[in-house]
């Protein structure tokens, strides 16, 4: 920042770029004009001044600690914000970055200069080696990678609050989440972030209602977080105070504008349990689901691993690997982990030979189940699997369920009666009848045929094959 330049519209510039082609936020923050900064107790006080009484409503309400946030970060001061009526659009005052600096040393004499706003310290719960750079982006991902990547760059962004990702077990939502926290603690030290699982946070409610300290509870989450980060929120559906107290807390942080970031192992509408009105504020923001990676992106995430660990694995092994890995990335990094242990443990080398003795129980089970293909379509469809088995006769339900007994028949060798009962006991005839449409409709369709070969791709990359 040059030293000659005026301090207010460097920190209005800054928080412009920041929030990106944000026209209404410019429209509220132009009109406001620094007027001084004066110490008021320990602190730096910073008056900004604006034009009329609805302004100063509006900033006070929306934008105060933003801009508090925005001053602290720029000059690693304990500071307050104030604001007062001018009465007038343009500015009068041209107080620049080396008059406040200069009243700031007059203020803070014999180096009795204040600590930064929220001084830095560890997040707990959190893995420093969870890292955007440390995390292998593939198809599966790259939607969920990029809005966690943004919110990181923008915490609090209307757009991106709360953002929701979604996915199995073990498909990398944890890593995510930290990769968040230690970004926006790099970007923002300021600010203070909570990470915590949502059956922490159900036990910790449940601790505090019994022993009559919920003032205590709310201070932790509501007051003394600027930044909140949930694991695993399907666990919030099993109580009802439980329930009334994370709403509360999420429409807390939402209001003041600091940024949510949640992930669980399904949609908020498939959270058993969970409170309309919950379900409504979760799905206010952005939603981003994490599934299996394709077989290209395993085998990248398995050669990124591969040398994280500092084991070298030859192609041909790298591809076994990855094959006969189609649960989770968990798994995957679990099989590169035995076959380092074995190899160790026996001084062998590692190669295709070995692996596959490591690993010999998994080639039996490269298969897929009824209830994979049900997900997968379910998942490529944007449904959930009780739609398939359902009566519902509405289109966007029928031709999914028809392509997922297409598919099932295709792959798996099931009677029509079995195919049938696996879609809440549809008859043969209707099996029958949804295989010949998807079969015909291949041939007229060029965009439904896509589909099923992006699904047929699918089923590929999990059985390996």
């Amino acid at each position: 920042m040059e030293m000659n330049s005026s301090f207010w519209s460097q920190i209005k510039s800054s928080m412009k770029n920041k929030n990106g082609t944000n026209k209404l936020l410019e429209n509220w923050l132009d009109p406001i004009d620094l007027i001084k900064a004066e110490k008021s107790g320990d602190n730096l006080k910073v008056i900004l001044g604006v034009p009329n009484q609805f302004f100063f409503f509006y900033v006070n309400e929306h934008l105060k600690d933003k801009i508090t946030q925005e001053l602290a970060l720029v000059s690693g001061l304990k500071l307050d914000v104030e604001f007062v009526v001018t009465g007038k659009m343009a500015s009068d005052y041209n107080t620049s970055l080396q008059d406040v600096m200069q009243n700031t040393e007059q203020i803070f004499q014999n180096n009795s200069r204040p600590t930064p706003l929220y001084p830095p310290k560890p997040i707990e719960n959190i893995n420093e080696d969870f890292t955007f750079s440390t995390f292998v982006v593939g198809k599966n991902s790259e939607f969920a990678h990029a809005a966690t990547y943004n919110v990181s760059q923008n915490p609090g962004a209307d757009d991106y609050n709360p953002l929701f990702i979604y996915g199995p077990s073990g498909m990398g939502k944890t890593h995510l989440l930290n990769a968040a926290a230690n970004q926006i603690k790099q970007n923002y030290p300021h600010l203070r972030i909570t990470y915590i699982s949502a059956e922490r946070f159900l036990n910790e409610c449940v601790s505090a209602i019994r022993r009559h300290e919920m003032d205590k509870f709310r201070q932790k989450y509501r007051e003394n977080s600027d930044i909140i980060v949930v694991d695993d929120v399907q666990y919030i559906g099993r109580g009802e105070a439980v329930q009334e107290e994370f709403f509360h807390t999420i429409n807390t942080f939402i209001e003041k504008t600091r940024q949510v970031i949640l992930a669980s192992d399904r949609m908020p509408k498939d959270i058993l349990g969970l409170e309309d009105r919950s379900r409504t504020r979760l799905e206010r923001g952005l939603i981003a689901d994490i599934t299996m990676p394709d077989l290209e992106t395993r085998i990248a995430i398995l050669r990124y691993k591969a040398e994280n660990f500092n084991i070298r694995v030859s192609e041909d092994t790298v591809q076994y690997i990855a094959k006969i890995s189609k649960k989770s990335i968990r798994e995957l990094e679990g099989n590169l982990k035995k076959i380092k242990m074995y190899s160790e443990l026996q001084g062998l080398t590692i190669n295709l030979e070995l692996a596959r003795k490591v690993l010999a129980h998994h080639e039996n089970t490269i298969t897929i189940t009824v209830e994979e293909i049900q997900r997968i379509v379910s998942e490529y469809f944007k449904i959930r699997v009780s739609d398939l088995k359902a009566a519902s006769r509405a289109k966007p339900i029928v031709v999914p369920r028809q392509i997922a007994m297409y598919l099932i028949k295709k792959f798996l060798d099931k009677s029509l009666v079995d195919i049938g009962k696996a879609f809440g006991g549809k008859d043969h005839t209707t099996v029958i009848s949804s295989i010949e449409k998807v079969e015909n409709l291949q041939n007229k369709d060029a965009q439904f045929k896509n589909d099923i070969d992006e699904l047929i791709n699918q089923i590929h990359n999990v059985t390996g094959l």
